[in-house]
């Protein structure tokens, strides 16, 4: 019997040693077909909103548009991901970065600002882009900060703009949409005084209803949008920087700004260096 446990025992160790060997080739081999810890190795799973127009929205074909989509597209391809290759999905923003967390998508897009406390559950792209927070309004005695005490602000759900909002309008009686376009209707029909959302996005809206005025710019440049992975994804994380990057250095991101915010200042830290 002895001799029996003396024998098995090297015989267990091997077999173990054995395994190990074979689940740590079987590891390597995951990594080389998929270096960024994707859902499906053979697609980018991307969250974005359908209503957020410059940045993304969905057209009258169903497919997504706008400077964040086309962005990441380009980012995409070079990190060797062919359009039909990018899958975009519309989610409420407030939906966002939690599916991100939970392994729903494996990126997020829409002009998601970069803020400490969203770091705490997601990882951020180094910034592509920032702007201002607008007020949107049909009354002409909403002109400051001051104008909106006792009035009934409009904000999407989990935004800058709510975050802002519940920190600086104190005296402000907020009101929480999904998504801009409930909150424009809310504005049009009499729910809300006033709509607190991103500059581009409200100046899209007075242009389909000459009744509202953009009337409050704030700016917010210390929250620079971000594309959105899941917390410890570095490799692709690190795709990404490289190709944002690249597009701000070849004159990409810039041809795409001009694009979809003509007129709108251009921040130099994107633009290519000499």
């Amino acid at each position: 019997m002895k001799l029996f446990h003396s024998i098995a025992r090297p015989a267990v160790r091997l077999g173990a040693a054995a395994a190990f060997i074979a689940l740590g080739f079987a590891g390597s081999a995951m990594a080389e077909g998929n270096p960024y810890d994707l859902i499906d190795p053979s697609t980018i799973s991307v969250g974005t909103m359908g209503d957020a127009k410059p940045y993304a929205f969905s057209t009258a074909s169903g497919e997504f548009s706008g400077f964040d989509i086309e962005l990441f597209t380009n980012v995409a391809e070079r990190m060797g991901f062919a359009k039909d290759q990018v899958i975009f999905t519309g989610q409420d923003f407030s939906a966002l970065m939690p599916s991100v967390a939970n392994g729903r998508f494996d990126v997020a897009v829409a002009a998601i600002g970069t803020t400490d406390k969203r770091k705490e559950t997601v990882d951020f792209s180094d910034g592509y882009l920032a702007g201002y927070l607008s007020i949107l309004t049909p009354e002409a005695d909403i002109t400051d900060a001051e104008g909106l005490k006792g009035k009934r602000l409009g904000v999407v759900q989990g935004t800058l703009q709510e975050i802002y909002a519940q920190k600086n309008f104190t005296d402000t009686d907020l009101v929480k949409f999904p998504d801009n376009n409930s909150a424009v209707a809310g504005l049009n029909n009499g729910t809300v005084d006033a709509h607190f959302l991103d500059y581009e996005a409200a100046k899209d809206y007075t242009t389909r209803y000459p009744a509202l005025k953009v009337t409050v710019n704030i700016p917010s440049f210390d929250a620079p949008a971000g594309f959105v992975v899941r917390k410890g994804n570095t490799a692709l994380l690190e795709a990404l920087n490289e190709g944002l990057h690249a597009a701000m250095q070849d004159g990409t991101w810039k041809t795409l700004y001009e694009k979809w915010f003509p007129g709108s200042p251009m921040p130099e830290e994107y633009l290519p260096k000499p």
